[in-house]
């Protein structure tokens, strides 16, 4: 899966996030995208995620809920441990309070707090607050 895909669609979040609109249409897919979504979801930033046609190019239609101020791929293939999990997790988000980093580990795509409770490290896909 291409990086650049998975941005495109977090931008694509964002900006429907700033103009107000109530949902985003996301082309491509990946399976990554949607697990990165479920995640989004689990944690109450996004309301609803639908995949259409997942066995072609297929698209994702997003329900938004107004909560992401933010969200980026990271696009270079970046390893982390699980014991600096934390010290990532600081120097990325804006606080300590809200946001999260999607890690991509031997045991699926986690959120950062996953990660650390299952003591795993992997490859940091990105991030939302």
């Amino acid at each position: 899966m291409g990086r650049r895909i998975l941005n495109d669609a977090l931008r694509t979040i964002v900006n429907a996030e700033k103009r107000g609109f109530a949902s985003a249409e996301l082309k491509p897919i990946s399976n990554v995208m949607a697990s990165f979504l479920q995640i989004m979801k689990y944690r109450g930033y996004i309301k609803d995620f639908e995949v259409h046609d997942p066995h072609r190019v297929g698209r994702i239609s997003v329900q938004l809920l107004g909560r992401v101020k933010d969200c980026r791929a990271i696009t270079y293939r970046q390893d982390i441990k699980a014991q600096h999990i934390d010290s990532y997790k600081a120097r990325m988000l804006p606080t300590h309070q809200w946001g999260y980093v999607v890690i991509t580990t031997p045991n699926g795509v986690l959120d950062h707090e996953e990660a650390i409770r299952q003591n795993v490290g992997g490859q940091v896909l990105g991030y939302f607050y």
